[in-house]
C-alpha cells in the first residue's frame, strides 16, 4: 500500500517553501517495513516495554511516566492548596508542607514536563525527519529506565526518618547544607540520575537529527519542532553538568566538611545562587522551547497556511538559547549586586523578550486571514499563546530592578512561573497529545470530552493562578504554610481553582484511556491540512517506519 505525500504549494513564498512539511513523491511499501531478516512485529507483554529499543515504545513509556508524575506532583499541590485554604494550620505540619512544596516542584520540572517533551521527541522526531529510529536505541532504553529509580529515591525520601527534602526545589544553601535533613543525600543522588538521563536523551536527539535526516532534508527544511528540540538538546548538555556540580558541592558541604557555601569556612552562600541559576534559567527555556515547536506545527495545520517567517523562527530560537545564559542573576537582584550588574541583567532579560515576541507575532500572522478551524489542539494552542504571553509580561515586570525588590519571593513570582510552565509548557503538551493521538493510537479521541477538558482546564487554571498576582502585590510571601487574615478570601478562591484544575485532568486521563482502547478509526492524515512526513504513514504508526528513507525534493 502506498500513501501520497503532500505536494508543495507553488504559490508560497520561497522562504516558506523551505519548510520540510512539503515533500514530493510517494512512499513505497518497502518504506514502511523492515528488511526480511528483521521484519517482525512488536513483541508482546512486559518484555516489549522492558527491553524495547523502538523509538515509539520508549516515547510511549516517557509519556505515560510523565503523566503519572504529573498526577503525583498534582496530588502534592492539592495538599498545599488544602493547607492554604484558610489561615492557621489545617492538615499538615509546617515542615511537611515545605517537603510538599519541594518535591512538588522537583517532580513537575524533572518528572512531568521534561520527560513529556522527551517522549514527544522520541515518538515524532524520527518520523518527522524520515529516520527509522533514534540513532542510539540502546542508550535510549537506558535513559528512560533509570528515570523511575530516580523518582522512587526522591519520593522514598519522604518516608525516611526526618522526612524528605524541605528546602525548596532550588535547594538554596545553607537550607540544604547546614539545615538540610538527613535525606539530602538521597535527593542529591536522585538529581544526579535525572541529569544523566537528560544528557543521554539530549545526545541521542542531536546525533539523530544531525546524521539520520532523509536525503534532501536540508537544515532549513526541518520542521520547527525538530529545530526547537535540537537547540534544547544543546542547552541540556551545556547546563546539566552545572546542576550536577551544584548538588555535589551541597553533598560535600553537608557530609564531607567542605565549605563551598559556608561563610564561616571561607565560602559564600550567594555563590550557590549564581551556580544554580546559571543552570536554572536555561532550564526554564529547556521546558518552553519544545512548546514553541509544537505550536509552530499545530497553527499551520488548523489555519490552512504555511508558517509565517520560518527562517526568523529558527533564528529567534537560537537567540533565545544564547541569551538564556546571560540573564540568570535577575533571580538575585535582592542579594546586593553592584548597580552595573543589576542594569546588565535587567536589560538582557528585557532583550530576551524580543525573539520571544517574534515568535508570537509569527504565530498570529500565520493565523491572520487563514481558514481557521477550532479543533481541540488548536484551542489549547490559542490558550497557550494568550496565557503564555501573560506569563511573559509578568516576567518583564520582574526584570525591572526596583519593582523586583517589591515582588521578589512573593506570590507574584509563583503566578508568573506557573503561567509560563502550566499554561505554557503543560498546555502545549496537551495540544500535542490531542494533535498526535490519532497517529499514535489509530483512533480519534472523544471530541465532546476533549472540549470539556479544555474549557474546565482554561477556566480553572486562571482561577488558580491569576489571583496570585494580587496576593503577591499585597505582600504575601511564598513557601509559607500559614498567612495573615487579610489574604484569606483570595487564597480560598485560588484553592478552589486548584481543586477544579486537578479534577479536570482526570477527564484527560479518561479520554486518553478511551482513545487507546478504541474509537472511530483515524486515517493516515486525520487533520486535512497537516503537513509533514509523520502524516504519510498509516495510523496507528507501524512498529517500524522509514527503514528505506523517503526522498525529499
Amino acid at each position: 500500500m502506498s500513501s501520497p505525500i503532500n505536494k508543495p504549494v507553488k504559490s508560497a513564498p520561497a522562504e516558506d517553501q523551505a519548510l520540510s512539511h512539503s515533500v514530493e513523491g510517494t512512499l513505497d511499501s518497502n518504506d514502511l517495513s523492515l528488511d526480511d531478516h528483521d521484519s517482525h512485529a512488536a513483541p508482546k507483554g512486559w518484555a516489549r516495554w522492558l527491553y524495547s529499543t523502538n523509538h515509539k515504545d520508549i516515547g510511549t513509556l516517557y509519556l505515560w511516566f510523565s503523566f503519572a508524575m504529573f498526577l503525583t506532583g498534582g496530588a502534592m499541590a492539592m495538599v498545599i492548596r488544602a493547607e492554604l485554604f484558610q489561615p492557621g494550620l489545617q492538615l499538615v505540619e509546617p515542615d511537611f508542607f515545605n517537603q510538599m512544596t519541594t518535591v512538588h516542584g522537583l517532580i513537575m520540572v524533572f518528572g512531568a514536563v521534561m520527560p513529556a517533551f522527551t517522549g514527544l521527541a522520541n515518538w515524532m522526531i524520527p518520523m518527522m525527519i524520515g529516520a527509522p529510529d533514534m540513532a542510539l536505541p540502546r542508550m535510549n532504553n537506558l535513559s528512560f529506565w533509570i528515570l523511575p529509580f530516580a523518582f522512587l529515591i526522591l519520593i522514598g525520601s519522604l518516608f525516611t526518618e526526618g522526612g524528605g527534602p524541605s528546602f525548596g526545589w532550588t535547594f538554596y544553601a545553607p537550607l540544604s547544607t547546614t539545615y538540610g535533613p538527613d535525606s539530602t543525600a538521597l535527593f542529591v543522588f536522585s538529581v544526579h540520575i535525572m541529569g544523566i538521563s537528560s544528557i543521554m536523551g539530549a545526545i541521542n536527539v542531536i546525533v539523530t537529527i544531525v546524521n539520520m535526516r532523509a536525503p534532501g532534508m536540508t537544515w532549513f527544511k526541518l520542521p520547527m519542532f525538530v529545530w526547537t528540540w535540537l537547540i534544547t538538546a544543546f542547552l541540556l548538555i551545556a547546563v546539566m553538568p552545572v546542576l550536577a556540580g551544584a548538588v555535589t558541592m551541597v553533598l560535600t558541604d553537608k557530609y564531607f566538611g567542605t565549605s563551598f557555601f559556608d561563610a564561616a569556612g571561607g565560602g559564600d552562600p550567594v555563590m550557590f545562587q549564581h551556580i544554580f541559576w546559571f543552570f536554572g534559567h536555561p532550564e526554564v527555556y529547556i521546558m518552553i522551547l519544545p512548546s514553541f515547536g509544537i505550536v509552530s506545527a499545530i497553527i499551520p495545520a488548523f489555519s490552512g497556511k504555511r508558517l509565517f517567517g520560518y527562517h526568523s523562527m529558527v533564528y529567534a530560537t537560537c537567540s533565545i538559547a544564547i541569551l538564556s545564559f546571560l540573564v540568570w542573576a535577575h533571580h538575585m537582584f535582592t542579594t546586593g549586586m553592584p548597580v552595573f550588574a543589576e542594569l546588565f541583567f535587567m536589560y538582557c532579560t528585557m532583550l530576551i523578550a524580543v525573539p520571544t515576541g517574534v515568535k508570537v507575532f509569527n504565530w498570529v500572522a500565520t493565523m491572520w486571514r487563514g481558514a481557521l478551524t477550532f479543533e481541540t489542539p488548536m484551542l489549547f494552542t490559542i490558550a497557550f499563546i494568550v496565557l503564555f504571553t501573560i506569563g511573559g509580561l509578568s516576567g518583564l515586570m520582574l526584570a525591572i530592578v526596583p519593582a523586583d525588590f517589591q515582588y521578589h519571593d512573593t506570590y507574584f513570582v509563583v503566578a508568573h512561573f506557573h503561567y509560563v510552565l502550566v499554561t505554557g509548557a503543560v498546555f502545549s503538551i496537551m495540544a500535542a497529545a490531542y494533535y498526535w493521538l490519532p497517529k499514535w493510537t489509530g483512533h480519534m479521541y472523544d471530541h465532546k470530552l476533549s472540549l470539556w477538558h479544555f474549557w474546565t482546564s482554561v477556566v480553572s487554571v486562571n482561577v488558580l493562578f491569576f489571583p496570585m498576582h494580587f496576593l503577591g502585590l499585597a505582600g504575601m510571601p511564598r513557601r509559607i504554610p500559614d498567612y495573615a487574615i487579610q489574604f484569606a478570601d483570595v487564597n480560598q478562591v485560588v484553592s478552589i481553582g486548584g481543586f477544579a484544575f486537578g479534577l479536570s485532568q482526570l477527564i484527560f486521563l479518561w479520554l486518553v484511556i478511551k482513545c487507546v482502547k478504541g474509537g472511530e478509526p483515524a486515517s493516515s492524515k486525520p487533520w486535512d491540512r497537516a503537513e509533514g512526513l509523520e502524516w504519510t504513514v498509516p495510523s496507528p504508526a507501524p512498529h517500524h517506519t522509514f527503514t528505506h528513507p523517503p526522498k525529499i525534493d
